[in-house]
């Protein structure tokens, strides 16, 4: 637990932590409102149930590059239209529906955007656009990148500074899904042995489920930035926390199981002797 607690420890005897904290309005007493804070820079503030529905993201430079994408797959440059669009739907959710919003409040809303995006989202643009030149890192190279990535942008402290600023949160979130979408274009590729991809899909399973361990079973909340937040959804932090472990040590493996699975039946239906 020590790579964890410590960091989160550093970060919170640090005076600048950011931190949200309860209103002390007494119009507002029993409404569980939360005062914004400025240093949730991308997602904004922590919403409460009452106000998320309104809190869609409508950042033009994401709907450009959203609108890029598809004029990418509109034009035939996608060897997966299907998979392309798929990947642009997901992405809207991640980023412009109030999901956004809900992970400046909950650090499982927040694992949830992660997971999407480096679960789902990455290999969706892997089969969308697959194109794998010769001299590409080894596979474990791209493995190992991944989750050095993974987990760094976990550790409490680069978690708070990931999001205190525009461009912090978009280094976060173009390493997450840019290492991610190079290790499964290479999982994927026809180039790649199935013997090897399946090792990469069970290194990658098995360094999520111990950094959800450590996130589970954690002693107290890590995370400084949600510490006030939480309350609104019927939540304590520490709770919240263990639901987003939970969630990335469950649901998030799913993606890389099921294509383990389809790997290891191709693999056998393969090298079955013809009759």
């Amino acid at each position: 637990m020590g790579f964890l607690a410590d960091a989160a420890w550093a970060w919170r005897s640090d005076d600048r932590c950011p931190r949200l904290v309860a209103s002390t309005d007494p119009k507002e007493e029993g409404a569980h409102r939360v005062m914004p804070d400025p240093m949730i820079a991308y997602c904004g503030p922590a919403p409460v149930p009452d106000d998320i529905w309104a809190r869609w993201n409508f950042d033009p430079l994401l709907l450009a590059l959203l609108g890029l994408l598809a004029l990418a797959i509109g034009r035939g440059r996608s060897s997966n239209a299907r998979a392309g669009w798929a990947a642009i739907a997901l992405m809207a959710v991640i980023f412009v529906s109030p999901l956004c919003a809900l992970s400046s409040a909950l650090f499982s809303a927040r694992v949830l955007h992660h997971v999407l995006l480096f679960g789902v989202v990455a290999p969706l643009l892997a089969l969308a656009f697959p194109v794998w030149r010769a001299g590409s890192p080894p596979l474990a190279v791209l493995v190992a990148t991944s989750a050095v990535i993974l987990w760094l942008w976990h550790a409490p402290g680069l978690y708070a500074w990931g999001l205190a600023s525009i461009p912090a949160y978009l280094l976060m979130q173009v390493s997450l899904l840019g290492s991610a979408w190079l290790m499964w274009r290479a999982i994927l590729s026809p180039a790649t042995p199935s013997g090897t991809a399946l090792v990469a899909l069970v290194a990658t399973i098995g360094q999520m489920g111990l950094l959800a361990a450590l996130i589970v079973f954690a002693r107290g909340p890590l995370y400084a930035v949600h510490l006030a937040s939480t309350a609104p959804w019927g939540l304590d932090p520490l709770a919240d926390q263990q639901l987003a472990g939970l969630l990335m040590w469950v649901p998030a493996i799913l993606p890389y199981l099921g294509v383990g699975l389809w790997l290891a039946w191709s693999s056998l239906r393969r090298s079955e002797p013809a009759l």
